[in-house]
Protein backbone atom coordinates (compact mmCIF):
# COMPACT_ATOMS: atom_id res chain seq x y z
CA UNK A 1 0.00 0.00 0.00
CA UNK A 2 1.09 3.32 -0.75
CA UNK A 3 2.03 5.52 1.93
CA UNK A 4 0.09 8.65 2.53
CA UNK A 5 1.67 11.70 1.83
CA UNK A 6 2.47 14.74 4.64
CA UNK A 7 0.56 18.02 4.49
CA UNK A 8 2.84 20.52 3.67
CA UNK A 9 3.16 22.16 6.85
CA UNK A 10 3.11 19.28 9.00
CA UNK A 11 6.18 19.22 11.46
CA UNK A 12 6.25 23.41 11.56
CA UNK A 13 5.02 24.70 14.83
CA UNK A 14 3.45 28.41 14.91
CA UNK A 15 2.38 29.83 18.07
CA UNK A 16 -0.58 31.67 17.36
CA UNK A 17 -1.09 34.60 19.72
CA UNK A 18 -3.71 36.73 18.33
CA UNK A 19 -7.42 37.33 18.61
CA UNK A 20 -10.70 37.91 16.29
CA UNK A 21 -9.82 37.37 12.69
CA UNK A 22 -6.81 38.47 10.76
CA UNK A 23 -4.35 36.65 13.24
CA UNK A 24 -6.19 33.29 13.74
CA UNK A 25 -7.73 33.14 10.30
CA UNK A 26 -4.02 33.26 8.46
CA UNK A 27 -3.34 30.68 11.26
CA UNK A 28 -5.84 28.25 10.94
CA UNK A 29 -4.96 28.16 7.18
CA UNK A 30 -1.54 27.02 8.53
CA UNK A 31 -2.77 24.33 10.54
CA UNK A 32 -5.26 23.28 7.61
CA UNK A 33 -2.07 22.28 5.98
CA UNK A 34 -0.73 20.17 8.92
CA UNK A 35 1.76 22.73 10.94
CA UNK A 36 1.00 22.09 14.84
CA UNK A 37 -0.77 25.64 15.50
CA UNK A 38 -0.78 26.31 19.21
CA UNK A 39 -3.08 29.00 20.33
CA UNK A 40 -1.54 31.10 23.28
CA UNK A 41 -4.44 32.60 25.32
CA UNK A 42 -4.80 35.02 28.22
CA UNK A 43 -6.66 33.42 30.95
CA UNK A 44 -10.09 34.86 29.72
CA UNK A 45 -9.41 33.70 26.41
CA UNK A 46 -9.55 34.30 22.77
CA UNK A 47 -12.41 37.45 23.08
CA UNK A 48 -13.87 36.13 20.06
CA UNK A 49 -15.26 33.42 21.96
CA UNK A 50 -17.48 35.33 23.47
CA UNK A 51 -18.68 37.54 20.25
CA UNK A 52 -21.71 37.54 18.52
CA UNK A 53 -25.26 38.31 19.28
CA UNK A 54 -26.20 34.87 19.70
CA UNK A 55 -25.48 31.80 22.16
CA UNK A 56 -24.42 28.10 21.32
CA UNK A 57 -24.49 25.38 23.87
CA UNK A 58 -20.92 26.10 25.50
CA UNK A 59 -19.27 29.53 25.38
CA UNK A 60 -17.65 29.40 22.14
CA UNK A 61 -19.18 31.68 19.59
CA UNK A 62 -20.08 30.16 16.06
CA UNK A 63 -17.70 32.63 14.68
CA UNK A 64 -14.56 31.50 16.99
CA UNK A 65 -15.46 27.61 15.89
CA UNK A 66 -14.90 28.77 12.61
CA UNK A 67 -11.46 30.35 12.95
CA UNK A 68 -10.12 27.77 15.13
CA UNK A 69 -10.16 24.52 13.89
CA UNK A 70 -7.17 22.31 13.83
CA UNK A 71 -5.10 24.27 16.90
CA UNK A 72 -4.19 23.34 20.07
CA UNK A 73 -5.04 25.56 23.12
CA UNK A 74 -3.03 26.30 25.56
CA UNK A 75 -3.98 29.76 28.43
CA UNK A 76 -0.39 31.47 29.71
CA UNK A 77 -0.80 34.74 31.57
CA UNK A 78 1.94 36.78 29.76
CA UNK A 79 1.98 39.50 31.99
CA UNK A 80 3.73 36.93 34.91
CA UNK A 81 7.17 35.69 34.65
CA UNK A 82 6.16 32.44 34.87
CA UNK A 83 4.16 32.56 31.62
CA UNK A 84 6.59 34.53 29.98
CA UNK A 85 9.17 31.84 31.09
CA UNK A 86 6.94 28.97 29.66
CA UNK A 87 6.53 31.49 26.40
CA UNK A 88 10.19 31.93 26.00
CA UNK A 89 10.58 27.50 26.13
CA UNK A 90 7.78 27.46 24.08
CA UNK A 91 9.39 30.25 21.40
CA UNK A 92 12.62 27.71 21.51
CA UNK A 93 10.66 25.20 19.72
CA UNK A 94 8.38 27.27 17.58
CA UNK A 95 9.26 28.37 13.86
CA UNK A 96 6.80 31.13 13.28
CA UNK A 97 5.20 33.16 15.89
CA UNK A 98 1.91 35.14 15.27
CA UNK A 99 0.94 38.31 17.12
CA UNK A 100 -1.71 41.15 16.78
CA UNK A 101 -1.58 43.45 19.62
CA UNK A 102 -1.30 46.79 19.08
CA UNK A 103 2.11 48.22 18.38
CA UNK A 104 4.42 48.67 21.72
CA UNK A 105 2.15 46.24 23.57
CA UNK A 106 4.59 42.97 23.04
CA UNK A 107 7.55 45.01 23.74
CA UNK A 108 6.08 46.00 27.28
CA UNK A 109 5.44 42.31 27.69
CA UNK A 110 9.09 41.73 26.63
CA UNK A 111 7.70 38.69 23.77
CA UNK A 112 8.83 40.87 21.00
CA UNK A 113 11.17 40.17 18.10
CA UNK A 114 14.15 41.43 19.31
CA UNK A 115 13.64 39.40 22.77
CA UNK A 116 12.74 36.28 20.94
CA UNK A 117 15.15 36.24 17.91
CA UNK A 118 17.53 36.18 20.51
CA UNK A 119 16.34 32.97 22.12
CA UNK A 120 15.68 31.23 18.41
CA UNK A 121 17.43 33.01 15.64
CA UNK A 122 15.30 31.23 13.00
CA UNK A 123 12.15 32.64 13.83
CA UNK A 124 9.96 34.09 11.61
CA UNK A 125 7.78 36.75 13.86
CA UNK A 126 4.56 38.40 12.21
CA UNK A 127 2.64 41.21 13.95
CA UNK A 128 -0.68 42.05 12.28
CA UNK A 129 -2.02 45.69 13.68
CA UNK A 130 -4.77 47.99 12.21
CA UNK A 131 -2.19 50.55 10.45
CA UNK A 132 1.61 48.60 10.54
CA UNK A 133 4.15 49.10 13.19
CA UNK A 134 5.64 52.42 12.33
CA UNK A 135 3.76 55.52 10.45
CA UNK A 136 1.79 58.14 11.89
CA UNK A 137 -1.24 56.55 12.64
CA UNK A 138 0.58 52.84 14.16
CA UNK A 139 -0.79 53.44 17.64
CA UNK A 140 -4.38 53.45 16.83
CA UNK A 141 -6.40 50.84 17.05
CA UNK A 142 -8.02 49.56 14.21
CA UNK A 143 -10.45 47.11 12.70
CA UNK A 144 -11.23 45.66 9.28
CA UNK A 145 -14.26 49.09 9.30
CA UNK A 146 -11.56 51.49 9.80
CA UNK A 147 -8.94 50.16 7.26
CA UNK A 148 -12.24 50.14 4.54
CA UNK A 149 -12.74 53.47 5.71
CA UNK A 150 -9.25 55.13 5.87
CA UNK A 151 -7.60 53.03 3.08
CA UNK A 152 -10.28 54.11 0.45
CA UNK A 153 -11.85 51.00 0.34
CA UNK A 154 -15.48 52.48 1.12
CA UNK A 155 -14.60 55.99 -1.26
CA UNK A 156 -15.62 53.20 -3.76
CA UNK A 157 -18.16 51.08 -2.38
CA UNK A 158 -21.26 52.09 -2.93
CA UNK A 159 -23.58 53.51 -5.29
CA UNK A 160 -23.11 57.81 -5.88
CA UNK A 161 -24.39 60.20 -3.63
CA UNK A 162 -25.66 57.69 -1.71
CA UNK A 163 -24.27 57.77 2.40
CA UNK A 164 -21.09 55.75 2.96
CA UNK A 165 -21.31 51.81 2.87
CA UNK A 166 -18.72 49.29 3.53
CA UNK A 167 -17.82 45.98 1.92
CA UNK A 168 -20.64 43.32 2.77
CA UNK A 169 -17.54 41.07 3.90
CA UNK A 170 -14.62 41.86 5.92
CA UNK A 171 -11.79 42.74 3.08
CA UNK A 172 -9.39 43.99 5.37
CA UNK A 173 -9.17 41.39 8.23
CA UNK A 174 -9.17 38.22 5.53
CA UNK A 175 -7.13 40.34 2.66
CA UNK A 176 -4.45 40.73 5.64
CA UNK A 177 -4.40 37.08 6.75
CA UNK A 178 -3.95 35.88 3.16
CA UNK A 179 -1.04 38.63 2.75
CA UNK A 180 0.19 37.74 6.21
CA UNK A 181 0.46 33.76 5.30
CA UNK A 182 2.08 34.46 1.82
CA UNK A 183 5.22 36.75 3.76
CA UNK A 184 5.48 34.18 6.80
CA UNK A 185 6.07 31.00 4.13
CA UNK A 186 8.03 33.04 2.16
CA UNK A 187 10.22 34.20 5.52
CA UNK A 188 10.16 30.46 6.96
CA UNK A 189 11.23 29.08 3.07
CA UNK A 190 14.49 31.71 3.47
CA UNK A 191 14.96 30.93 6.85
CA UNK A 192 15.66 27.14 6.04
CA UNK A 193 18.26 27.97 3.93
CA UNK A 194 20.51 31.33 5.72
CA UNK A 195 19.38 30.17 9.40
CA UNK A 196 17.69 33.76 9.63
CA UNK A 197 14.16 34.22 10.36
CA UNK A 198 12.91 38.14 10.12
CA UNK A 199 9.92 40.00 11.13
CA UNK A 200 6.94 40.62 9.02
CA UNK A 201 4.90 43.62 9.34
CA UNK A 202 1.23 43.04 8.19
CA UNK A 203 -1.51 45.47 8.12
CA UNK A 204 -5.17 45.62 7.45
CA UNK A 205 -4.55 49.58 6.36
CA UNK A 206 -2.06 47.98 3.72
CA UNK A 207 -4.01 44.75 2.52
CA UNK A 208 -7.30 46.95 2.00
CA UNK A 209 -5.12 49.38 -0.14
CA UNK A 210 -3.59 46.48 -2.25
CA UNK A 211 -6.86 45.92 -3.52
CA UNK A 212 -6.97 49.15 -5.22
CA UNK A 213 -5.25 47.83 -8.45
CA UNK A 214 -7.48 49.18 -10.85
CA UNK A 215 -8.91 52.03 -9.28
CA UNK A 216 -5.42 53.40 -8.33
CA UNK A 217 -4.43 52.77 -12.52
CA UNK A 218 -6.93 54.96 -13.08
CA UNK A 219 -6.31 57.69 -11.21
CA UNK A 220 -2.31 57.58 -12.15
CA UNK A 221 -3.33 57.09 -15.36
CA UNK A 222 -5.81 59.77 -15.42
CA UNK A 223 -5.64 62.27 -12.48
CA UNK A 224 -9.17 61.40 -11.57
CA UNK A 225 -9.65 60.27 -8.03
CA UNK A 226 -12.02 56.79 -8.27
CA UNK A 227 -15.77 57.16 -7.58
CA UNK A 228 -18.46 55.04 -6.03
CA UNK A 229 -19.99 52.49 -9.24
CA UNK A 230 -22.24 50.00 -7.51
CA UNK A 231 -21.57 46.80 -9.60
CA UNK A 232 -20.57 48.43 -13.07
CA UNK A 233 -16.99 48.13 -13.57
CA UNK A 234 -14.64 51.01 -14.60
CA UNK A 235 -12.65 48.81 -17.28
CA UNK A 236 -15.73 47.59 -19.36
CA UNK A 237 -19.20 47.83 -20.09
CA UNK A 238 -21.50 46.03 -19.86
CA UNK A 239 -20.24 44.49 -16.50
CA UNK A 240 -22.72 44.69 -13.99
CA UNK A 241 -26.19 43.69 -12.32
CA UNK A 242 -28.88 44.37 -14.56
CA UNK A 243 -32.48 44.33 -14.35
CA UNK A 244 -34.38 41.25 -15.86
CA UNK A 245 -38.60 40.86 -16.17
CA UNK A 246 -38.04 39.23 -12.61
CA UNK A 247 -35.24 41.14 -10.98
CA UNK A 248 -31.71 41.32 -11.44
CA UNK A 249 -28.80 38.84 -12.41
CA UNK A 250 -24.92 39.73 -13.61
CA UNK A 251 -23.18 39.77 -16.95
CA UNK A 252 -20.64 40.70 -18.65
CA UNK A 253 -19.63 41.11 -22.26
CA UNK A 254 -16.58 42.30 -21.53
CA UNK A 255 -14.65 42.80 -24.96
CA UNK A 256 -15.93 42.96 -28.59
CA UNK A 257 -16.30 39.03 -29.19
CA UNK A 258 -18.71 39.25 -26.52
CA UNK A 259 -20.30 42.52 -27.19
CA UNK A 260 -21.09 41.27 -30.69
CA UNK A 261 -22.70 37.75 -29.01
CA UNK A 262 -24.48 39.91 -26.98
CA UNK A 263 -25.84 42.33 -29.90
CA UNK A 264 -27.13 38.60 -31.73
CA UNK A 265 -28.52 37.89 -28.65
CA UNK A 266 -30.86 40.58 -28.04
CA UNK A 267 -31.45 40.34 -31.75
CA UNK A 268 -30.11 43.96 -31.93
CA UNK A 269 -27.25 44.00 -34.58
CA UNK A 270 -27.65 48.13 -34.69
CA UNK A 271 -26.08 48.13 -31.04
CA UNK A 272 -22.90 46.58 -32.83
CA UNK A 273 -21.19 49.66 -34.41
CA UNK A 274 -23.55 52.28 -32.98
CA UNK A 275 -21.99 55.35 -32.08
CA UNK A 276 -21.85 55.35 -29.14
CA UNK A 277 -21.11 51.54 -28.42
CA UNK A 278 -18.76 50.22 -30.88
CA UNK A 279 -15.68 50.46 -29.04
CA UNK A 280 -14.90 49.33 -24.88
CA UNK A 281 -14.04 53.19 -24.53
CA UNK A 282 -17.16 54.41 -26.28
CA UNK A 283 -19.78 51.61 -23.89
CA UNK A 284 -17.68 53.29 -20.98
CA UNK A 285 -18.71 56.66 -21.94
CA UNK A 286 -21.76 56.14 -22.39
CA UNK A 287 -22.66 53.16 -19.87
CA UNK A 288 -25.61 54.82 -18.02
CA UNK A 289 -27.90 54.99 -21.34
CA UNK A 290 -26.14 51.31 -22.60
CA UNK A 291 -27.72 49.81 -19.30
CA UNK A 292 -31.01 51.82 -20.03
CA UNK A 293 -31.22 50.12 -23.89
CA UNK A 294 -30.14 46.77 -22.58
CA UNK A 295 -32.52 46.35 -19.79
CA UNK A 296 -35.47 47.53 -21.62
CA UNK A 297 -34.76 44.11 -23.41
CA UNK A 298 -33.87 42.43 -20.35
CA UNK A 299 -37.28 43.28 -19.31
CA UNK A 300 -39.35 40.64 -21.89
CA UNK A 301 -37.61 37.75 -20.20
CA UNK A 302 -37.06 36.18 -16.64
CA UNK A 303 -33.29 36.33 -15.45
CA UNK A 304 -33.23 32.61 -15.48
CA UNK A 305 -33.71 32.82 -19.35
CA UNK A 306 -31.34 35.08 -20.02
CA UNK A 307 -28.31 33.51 -17.74
CA UNK A 308 -29.25 30.28 -19.32
CA UNK A 309 -29.06 32.03 -22.31
CA UNK A 310 -25.97 33.87 -22.20
CA UNK A 311 -24.14 30.66 -21.11
CA UNK A 312 -25.08 28.61 -24.25
CA UNK A 313 -23.51 31.64 -26.36
CA UNK A 314 -20.33 31.89 -24.12
CA UNK A 315 -21.64 35.28 -22.64
CA UNK A 316 -20.37 35.39 -18.30
CA UNK A 317 -23.56 35.46 -16.76
CA UNK A 318 -25.21 34.14 -13.54
CA UNK A 319 -27.76 34.58 -10.52
CA UNK A 320 -27.64 36.99 -7.46
CA UNK A 321 -27.08 34.40 -4.49
CA UNK A 322 -27.75 34.85 -0.66
CA UNK A 323 -25.03 32.89 1.21
CA UNK A 324 -27.49 30.25 2.39
CA UNK A 325 -28.37 29.80 -1.46
CA UNK A 326 -24.94 29.87 -2.98
CA UNK A 327 -23.72 27.44 0.10
CA UNK A 328 -27.03 24.81 -0.11
CA UNK A 329 -26.63 24.94 -3.77
CA UNK A 330 -25.49 22.26 -5.91
CA UNK A 331 -22.21 23.96 -6.79
CA UNK A 332 -21.54 24.84 -3.08
CA UNK A 333 -22.07 21.34 -1.54
CA UNK A 334 -20.27 20.06 -4.27
CA UNK A 335 -16.89 22.44 -3.42
CA UNK A 336 -17.66 21.18 -0.08
CA UNK A 337 -17.53 24.91 1.24
CA UNK A 338 -19.55 23.88 4.30
CA UNK A 339 -18.19 21.00 6.35
CA UNK A 340 -19.07 19.51 9.68
CA UNK A 341 -16.88 19.29 12.79
CA UNK A 342 -17.67 17.45 15.70
CA UNK A 343 -17.10 18.79 18.80
CA UNK A 344 -17.08 18.13 22.41
CA UNK A 345 -19.73 20.39 23.50
CA UNK A 346 -21.94 21.65 20.35
CA UNK A 347 -21.99 18.38 18.57
CA UNK A 348 -21.69 18.56 14.93
CA UNK A 349 -20.86 22.58 14.08
CA UNK A 350 -21.01 23.95 10.22
CA UNK A 351 -17.30 24.87 9.66
CA UNK A 352 -16.72 27.22 6.08
CA UNK A 353 -14.95 24.56 4.05
CA UNK A 354 -11.13 24.57 2.61
CA UNK A 355 -11.30 27.57 0.13
CA UNK A 356 -8.18 25.97 -2.05
CA UNK A 357 -8.10 22.47 -2.78
CA UNK A 358 -4.62 20.78 -2.05
CA UNK A 359 -5.33 17.25 -4.59
CA UNK A 360 -2.07 15.85 -3.73
CA UNK A 361 -2.10 16.28 -0.26
CA UNK A 362 -5.94 17.09 0.49
CA UNK A 363 -6.35 19.16 3.87
CA UNK A 364 -8.70 17.61 6.64
CA UNK A 365 -9.94 18.46 9.98
CA UNK A 366 -7.69 17.09 12.86
CA UNK A 367 -8.80 18.48 16.10
CA UNK A 368 -11.98 20.60 16.53
CA UNK A 369 -11.60 24.31 17.62
CA UNK A 370 -10.13 24.09 21.13
CA UNK A 371 -11.99 24.53 23.95
CA UNK A 372 -10.33 27.06 26.33
CA UNK A 373 -6.78 25.90 27.96
CA UNK A 374 -7.73 22.31 26.13
CA UNK A 375 -3.80 21.74 25.69
CA UNK A 376 -2.18 23.26 28.40
CA UNK A 377 -1.18 20.98 30.44
CA UNK A 378 -0.29 18.51 27.29
CA UNK A 379 1.95 21.73 25.63
CA UNK A 380 3.86 22.43 28.79
CA UNK A 381 4.74 18.76 29.29
CA UNK A 382 6.01 18.67 26.39
CA UNK A 383 8.57 21.76 26.34
CA UNK A 384 9.47 21.02 30.38
CA UNK A 385 10.23 17.03 28.64
CA UNK A 386 12.66 19.11 25.91
CA UNK A 387 13.93 21.72 28.80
Amino acid sequence: MTATRPLPLQGIRVLDVSQVMAGPFACMMLADLGADVIKVEPPGGDQTRGAMGFKMKGPDSMGFLNMNRNKRSLTLDLKTEEGRADFYKLAETADVIVENYRPGAVQRLRIDYASIQKINPKIVYVSISGFGQSGPWATRPGFDLMAQAMSGVMSVTGYPGEKPVKAGVPVADIGCALFATYGLLAAYIGAQKTGQGQHIDASLFDAAMAFSIWDMSEYWGTGAAPTKLGTSNKMSAPYQAVQARDGYFVMGATNQKLWAKLCALLDRPDLVEHADYATVSLRLKHREALIVALEQEFAQRDSEDWIDAMLAAGIPAGPILSYPEAFEGAHGRHRRMCMEIDHPIEGKVKNIGFPVKLLGTPQEVRRHPPLLGEHTDEILAEIRATA
